[in-house]
């Protein structure tokens, strides 16, 4: 069996809509639909969000998402 390495490590990105840094932790499986969990590093705490898009911008890949505590759409610029 392979792990996608989004499965394997943890990703770290930043939070255009927060300002800030943001990590997806390992075991998360970062499919459209799927909810995950995620460090916010401004907020210094874990939040579960809603995958609503995965687009990939050559080396870098956005991840829009649904913050499921405040239903805010939130987009993550993630590090490749």
């Amino acid at each position: 069996m392979v792990l996608s390495p989004l499965q394997a490590i943890a990703w770290e990105g930043y939070d255009y809509e927060k300002g800030n840094n943001i990590e997806i932790e390992k075991g998360n499986k970062v499919r459209t639909g799927e909810t995950i969990e995620i460090y916010d590093y401004a907020a210094g705490e874990y939040k579960d969000v809603e995958v609503n898009s995965i687009n990939r911008h050559g080396r870098s890949v956005d991840i829009e998402v649904t913050d499921s505590e405040t239903g805010e759409t939130r987009t993550f610029e993630m590090n490749d």
